[in-house]
C-alpha cells in the first residue's frame, strides 16, 4: 500500500512539472523590439481619397490622386532642404492647388475642402486594426513618425477609432522637419527614451524605408503598392505588402 501510495505521488510530481515545462514551453517568444514607429500610410489607405476625388472630377479620380500625392511628397522635400517648413495639411492644399491647375481643373473653395477633408477621413488598410491590437497586447509601445500634421493624425485615428491604440501620434511638425530628414526619425528615440536598436520603423514609401535605414534603425517596408526597391544603395531589413510579415518579423511565429 505504501509503495502504491508513493508511486502515486511521485507520478503526481512529475505529471505537474511536466505540465509546467510544457506551459512554459508553450509561451511564445519576447518580441524583437520594445517599440514600432509607423508611417501612417502603412495605417491608412493613401488612394481611400480617390471616391471623394471622383466625385469631384469623374473619370480623374486615380489620376488625379496619384499626382496629388507626389506633389505633397514633393513639396515636403523641397520644404524640408531650404529650411521652409509648413504645417502638412497647408502643404496637402498646396499640392492640391498645384495639381487642379497642372490638369486644367476648376478648383473653386468648397470643392478645394471638400477634397482636404478627404485627407482626414482616410480608411483604414483591412489589416490595420488587427495588427495594432495584437502589437499592444504584445506589450509592444507603438507610435508615429509621420510627415502628417497633428491635426491630420488624430482625426483619422479618432475617426477609424483606433487612437486608444497609439503610445504616441508624433507628428514631425513638434520640430519642423519632415522626413527624410535625420532629425525626424530621432523623434522616435527623444520620445520613447529607447535605444535606436530598440525600434524598429515601419516604411509605406521605398523612399522612407530608405531614409529610417539610413539613420540607423531596423527598417520594414510594408510594400502596399508593391513597387520597386529604390535604387539607392540601401535597403530595408524585411519587406512584405502587407502586416502579416510585420508581425512575423516583430513577435516571431505565434498560434
Amino acid at each position: 500500500m505504501k509503495r502504491l501510495l508513493a508511486f502515486g505521488l511521485a507520478f503526481v510530481v512529475i505529471s505537474g512539472a511536466a505540465s509546467r515545462t510544457s506551459s512554459f514551453a508553450a509561451e511564445p517568444p519576447p518580441p524583437r523590439f520594445k517599440a514600432i514607429a509607423f508611417d501612417y500610410f502603412v495605417l491608412f489607405d493613401a488612394n481611400s481619397v480617390i471616391p471623394e476625388v471622383e466625385k469631384v472630377f469623374p473619370g480623374k479620380g486615380a489620376e488625379f490622386t496619384r499626382m496629388w500625392r507626389t506633389k505633397q511628397f514633393e513639396y515636403g522635400f523641397l520644404r524640408s532642404i531650404t529650411n521652409r517648413h509648413a504645417d502638412f495639411f497647408k502643404v496637402t492644399e498646396n499640392a492640391l492647388i498645384y495639381t487642379a491647375s497642372m490638369m486644367k481643373l476648376e478648383l473653386p473653395p468648397a470643392k478645394r475642402e471638400q477634397l482636404l477633408n478627404a485627407y482626414l477621413n482616410l480608411k483604414p488598410w483591412p489589416d490595420t486594426i488587427a495588427a495594432l491590437r495584437k502589437l499592444k497586447a504584445s506589450g509592444v509601445r507603438i507610435i508615429t513618425i509621420a510627415n502628417f500634421s497633428q491635426k491630420m493624425l488624430r482625426d483619422n485615428a479618432d475617426r477609424a477609432g483606433i487612437t486608444d491604440l497609439f503610445d504616441e501620434l508624433l507628428s514631425t511638425e513638434v520640430n519642423s522637419t519632415y522626413k527624410p530628414d535625420p532629425r525626424a526619425y530621432a523623434l522616435g528615440m527623444e520620445r520613447l527614451g529607447l535605444k535606436k536598436e530598440e525600434i524598429i520603423f515601419a516604411a509605406f514609401g521605398g523612399w522612407d524605408a530608405y531614409g529610417a535605414k539610413n539613420f540607423g534603425y531596423t527598417t520594414y517596408w510594408v510594400n502596399r503598392f508593391n513597387l520597386p526597391m529604390e535604387e539607392l544603395g540601401i535597403v530595408p531589413d524585411k519587406t512584405s505588402n502587407n502586416m502579416e510579415g510585420l508581425l512575423e518579423f516583430v513577435l516571431g511565429k505565434r498560434d
